[in-house]
């Protein structure tokens, strides 16, 4: 497995697949590192040379990509920030509900959770 920034990426696929496994780097913004380092994207991983990691490493933190600890710390502030000004989206968060205006009666299981029978008291 190669390391870049601290995160291992699987060695048997191509650079340009085995970048998003990073937290933060997709197949586009792969592709534009790739470019920048000029690396060609079909090579596979395990065959890159030490200095084709370093510079793939440097067009990262040059072109600023938060990856990875950093940008989960940063969203998570963004959530909690969200909750504490206590506007709608907050407190969908809050309370576990879909956030982004779809309906609730039916659907949303997955922010949900399972099933909660409510029954009808005689």
């Amino acid at each position: 497995m190669a390391r870049i920034l601290g995160i291992e990426i699987p060695n048997e696929k191509r650079i340009e697949a085995s970048l998003p496994y990073m937290f933060g780097i997709g197949p586009s913004t792969a592709a534009k590192i790739l470019e920048h380092a000029g690396i060609d994207p079909n090579i596979r991983t395990g065959q890159l040379s030490e200095d084709q990691l370093v510079r793939i490493a440097q067009v990262i933190q040059t072109e600023k990509i938060i990856v990875e600890g950093d940008l989960r710390r940063e969203r998570q502030a963004q959530l909690k920030r969200l909750s504490s000004i206590n506007c709608y989206r907050g407190i969908r968060h809050r309370r576990g509900l879909p956030v982004r205006g779809q309906r609730t009666r039916t659907n949303s299981r997955t922010r949900k959770g399972k099933k909660k029978t409510v029954g009808v008291k005689k």
